[in-house]
């Protein structure tokens, strides 16, 4: 026996964080109805979402193989299109559309992100292995309430792990979590075990993240708009690598001294957990309903609207106007000066908030140069004050509550003010669900209607009425739906 073979020989446990992934996509059974429920609104939502993101050539341009003619007869379908690819790309382009426009739900805590991203790797996995099984005659398909339960889990774990864990702090962007769930999930679905799970998610670790520089100025631009594309994609290519190729796993990728994820990556830290994993990420799922806003800004821009009314016939009086804000809104999105493109102005709480006083709306159109060039609105801009509020950061880490408020308050030269609209959570939190479900089904049925042919969204809302249909169908019957 070499020394190398001794060596190999002595690889320690796998790190504990990955194992317990592994045991949790593999042995828990999700059996909360109010997690399925929000999964299926999630999954519409996305839907919507990815067929607004249709109608921007930036995203467009990004759909499709990688290279003209690699296309995959028979592969995963993309949504919106009648693209079939192989599930790696498939992955790269459905997760692409869903988070185009920054319109897919969120998760808040130490460190940020959008769960849906996850339906990039998921939907490509299930619907290229449901067709892959009608082609071969074999097993059940995979159907809707799969994918759900498959989501719920991927939002978990992304969720979980974002709780007490902040990336972002080191530089780190959240996509990162997208790449470790849709792995973890993508693996269990093409039927890795639990070791070839631990292994596929060694090496999304290895892989270490993406920087966050293209969220930040001076070099803010659209790769946030495919970033989470991007996970899926390698998330894919981990999961085939581990079940189809039996690729060899880094048993402590996190804990190996010197070179593991917490020693270069992680300041030395190990990762902190809240609670175990369970469906309370899907369940306190927040969804972007009225605006497609940074979601630290929702709040804000439902404030704004609410003052349009007093404050139209007087923009030019402005003196001053005052937004509080939690503490990740002031880090993240106050920003003053120049904004270069819509990537700029998307991330702008200042921005976000201008538009609605002066218009009394806020759509993904308000971010473009056309819009932008109204004078007003950068004159707005000057004249604001954004500051925390420690209440309100306060309320945003309270596991019971997951606000994000917000409060703005406009002043006149004449020495005249609005009332201070304050709002602690928005439309699409859990606890206004019956307020926000029905908004979002009218942003679903208004998405599909103006994308896809009149018999195909007649049939989408009709199965979006009839959940326990919707959810025996296969996946690929409903995503067929969506072919253009």
């Amino acid at each position: 026996m070499s020394h190398h073979d001794v060596r190999s020989a002595v690889r320690p446990n796998p790190d504990q964080p990955m194992v317990d992934i592994a045991n949790y996509v593999v042995d828990y059974k999700v059996d909360s109805q109010e997690a399925y429920d929000t999964a299926r609104y999630m999954l519409l939502d996305s839907l919507a979402c990815a067929m607004l993101a249709m109608k921007f050539e930036g995203c467009v341009k990004h759909l499709g193989p990688i290279v003209p003619g690699a296309t995959l007869p028979g592969g995963a379908l993309v949504p919106g299109t009648s693209w079939e690819l192989d599930p790696v790309q498939a992955a790269f382009n459905i997760g692409t559309l869903v988070r185009w426009l920054d319109f897919n739900d969120t998760w808040l805590a130490a460190e940020w992100g959008h769960p849906s991203d996850n339906l990039g790797a998921i939907l490509a996995v299930a619907d290229w292995m449901n067709r892959q099984e009608l082609r071969d005659g074999g097993k059940k398909p995979i159907t809707v309430r799969d994918v759900l339960g498959w989501a719920i889990k991927a939002h978990e774990i992304q969720g979980v792990y974002a709780l007490q864990n902040s990336f972002n702090r080191v530089g780190l962007d959240h996509v990162i979590l997208v790449r470790l769930a849709s792995t973890a999930v993508a693996t269990a679905m093409l039927g890795g075990t639990k070791d070839e799970i631990v292994t596929a998610v060694s090496h999304s670790w290895i892989d270490n993240g993406v920087l966050r520089t293209y969220r930040h100025a001076p070099n803010t631009g659209p790769r946030k708009s495919w970033a989470a594309g991007d996970a899926c994609r390698r998330a894919v290519t981990h999961a085939l690598n581990a079940v189809n190729k039996k690729v060899v796993g880094y048993p402590s990728a996190l804990s190996a001294k010197t070179w593991g994820f917490y020693d270069v990556a992680f300041k030395g830290k190990e990762f902190q957990f809240e609670r175990p994993f369970g469906s309370y990420v899907m369940e306190n799922v927040l969804f972007k309903i009225s605006f497609p806003a940074e979601f630290h800004a929702q709040t804000a821009v439902e404030a704004a609207m609410q003052l349009h009314t007093q404050v139209k016939a007087r923009i030019g009086d402005i003196e001053r106007i005052e937004i509080e804000t939690q503490e990740a809104g002031v880090r993240i999105i106050d920003k003053t000066g120049p904004l270069a493109n819509y990537a700029d102005r998307d991330h702008c709480i200042q921005y976000m908030v201008a538009v609605p006083l002066i218009f009394g709306r806020l759509t993904a159109d308000d971010y473009n140069d056309d819009v932008a060039a109204d004078p007003r609105i950068d004159a707005l801009r000057d004249k604001m004050v954004v500051k925390e509020n420690p209440q309100f950061t306060k309320d945003y880490f309270d596991a019971e509550k997951r606000y994000i408020g917000n409060s703005v308050q406009v002043f006149f030269k004449d020495g005249t003010s609005t009332d201070k609209v304050s709002i602690d959570f928005p439309i699409g939190h859990r606890k206004r669900r019956a307020e926000g479900i029905p908004v979002l089904m009218a942003k679903f049925q208004s998405a599909i209607r103006a994308h896809l042919p009149g018999a195909q969204a007649e049939r989408l809302m009709a199965l979006a009425n009839k959940p326990a249909d919707l959810e025996a169908m296969p996946i690929s019957d409903f995503l067929n739906l969506y072919r253009v």
